[in-house]
């Protein structure tokens, strides 16, 4: 059986492809059962623990601020020690981290553990990306990112089906316990089966250079990273997505609560609706960027009028939220599947492509920047949107995120412009003992 991702399940290279690709799914997905509890629990933490919305905002900050902020200052890790070294430990961190979460009642140790989740789990999506688009030829990464991206939207509705069932079935406290030994026991999977072709001294075909040493991957300051062309547009595009999708992970549930008379499971449950529509838009975004003869070679045209999408789909909920469900299902969905579509290209195959060019081995130096820079809008929209919510009432919150929106397309077509304008790499066919991988 041969995919168009190019696996290929009757030789050896196609099973090792699945047992990565597999994996590294399976573990990205779980980081998000220690990411959205924060979201589900934030009524109780108001009601019981009588925490302001401000603080409330404050507790995104300390979850999303470091997980930024050290993207892009260790976002070589992956690159000096290995993919699979900086997956794996940063799971475990991030478990260790969050385990006991639900016996404190502190709003500063809160923010403390929250700090320390966040940076753990800062090196895990560069980490996956360097790992996953090692495996795989050049002319089919973004059909395969497209599909791994799904983890995240997939991981987002697991966690919060989760902790729904867990704060609803024994109070709030439990949302941290049982996401924490998940999250660890990926760890450890990612630490057993998530080799790179280097570390197995394999060369897989259809990449445009063979592997370079990693003593090159140290070359390459902050400075000259941003420097690469492109890679400022795609951050500040991926800065507006992020900042949007985390206000709807963050706030939609209290929105739906509050706002539109849902119950609190009915508001938990449809929030994931945005993720499914996710799980939708990152799966086949790849697929029509490398299929379609309209879009091939052409990757950020599409993405940014898929991101224009969410900014339509986005007003069309407000203006149609006082008609029932139907309706806010329809256009929850269509926003997740546009904005979430635009990410998996934004912070994977299109900085990956930038940090191999001409050898320079920086995959995970060029995605943590990326998704690092555009993290920070994670981690702003907390105090945020909570000044907002407050000020100008729930429609505020949702005008701005269109106008966000809006000004993430403007910067994903620019990126557009000079990608158009930029060489690209010829893949170079190299040969392959399939007996290294026996």
């Amino acid at each position: 059986m041969v995919f168009s991702t190019g696996i290929s399940l009757q030789n050896p290279m196609g099973k090792r492809q699945v047992v990565v690709f597999t994996v590294g799914w399976l573990a990205y997905a779980s980081t998000y059962c220690l990411r959205k509890p924060l979201g589900v629990v934030k009524t109780d933490l108001e009601t019981e623990l009588s925490m302001s919305k401000t603080q409330l905002g404050l507790l995104d900050t300390a979850l999303l601020l470091p997980y930024a902020v050290m993207q892009i200052l260790l976002g070589p890790m992956a690159d000096k020690f290995g993919a699979r070294k900086t997956f794996g430990v940063g799971l475990v961190l991030s478990a260790a981290s969050m385990f006991t979460f639900g016996a404190w009642s502190n709003f500063n140790l809160f923010c403390i553990l929250l700090f320390l989740n966040g940076t753990a789990q800062s090196q895990c999506w560069p980490s996956a990306i360097k790992a996953v688009g090692s495996w795989f030829p050049d002319n089919v990464l973004n059909s395969v990112f497209g599909v791994y991206g799904t983890c995240t939207f997939a991981g987002g509705i697991i966690g919060t089906a989760l902790a729904v069932w867990l704060q609803t079935s024994y109070g709030w406290r439990s949302a941290f316990f049982i996401p924490s030994a998940v999250v660890g026991c990926m760890g450890l999977l990612v630490l057993l089966f998530f080799q790179q072709p280097d570390e197995l001294n394999i060369q897989v075909p259809g990449k445009a250079s063979s592997t370079p040493s990693k003593s090159k991957a140290s070359a390459l300051s902050w400075l000259q990273l941003l420097k690469i062309p492109m890679l400022v547009e795609v951050s500040l595009g991926l800065f507006c997505l992020k900042t949007v999708r985390y206000c709807l992970y963050m706030w939609l549930p209290m929105y739906l609560l509050n706002q539109l008379q849902y119950s609190k499971v009915e508001a938990g449950m449809f929030s994931t609706m945005f993720e499914v529509g996710g799980v939708l838009g990152s799966a086949i975004i790849g697929f029509i960027l490398d299929r379609l003869t309209f879009f091939r070679g052409r990757p950020l045209f599409g993405t940014g009028m898929s991101a224009a999408g969410s900014a339509v789909s986005l007003m069309l909920f407000v203006l149609t939220g006082p008609y029932g469900f139907v309706f806010n299902m329809t256009f929850l969905f269509l926003a997740g599947a546009f904005n979430c579509g635009c990410d998996t290209i934004l912070s994977g195959s299109i900085p990956q492509e930038l940090g191999n060019r001409d050898g320079k081995n920086a995959a995970a130096a060029t995605v943590g920047m990326v998704n690092g820079i555009g993290s920070v809008g994670t981690f702003l929209e907390g105090p945020v949107i909570g000044v907002i919510a407050t000020v100008y009432g729930w429609s505020g919150m949702f005008y701005f995120m269109i106008i966000v929106t809006i000004l993430g397309s403007i910067a994903v077509f620019k990126a557009s412009v000079i990608y158009a304008r930029q060489p690209k790499s010829i893949p170079e066919p190299i040969s392959l003992n399939m007996t290294d991988l026996e």
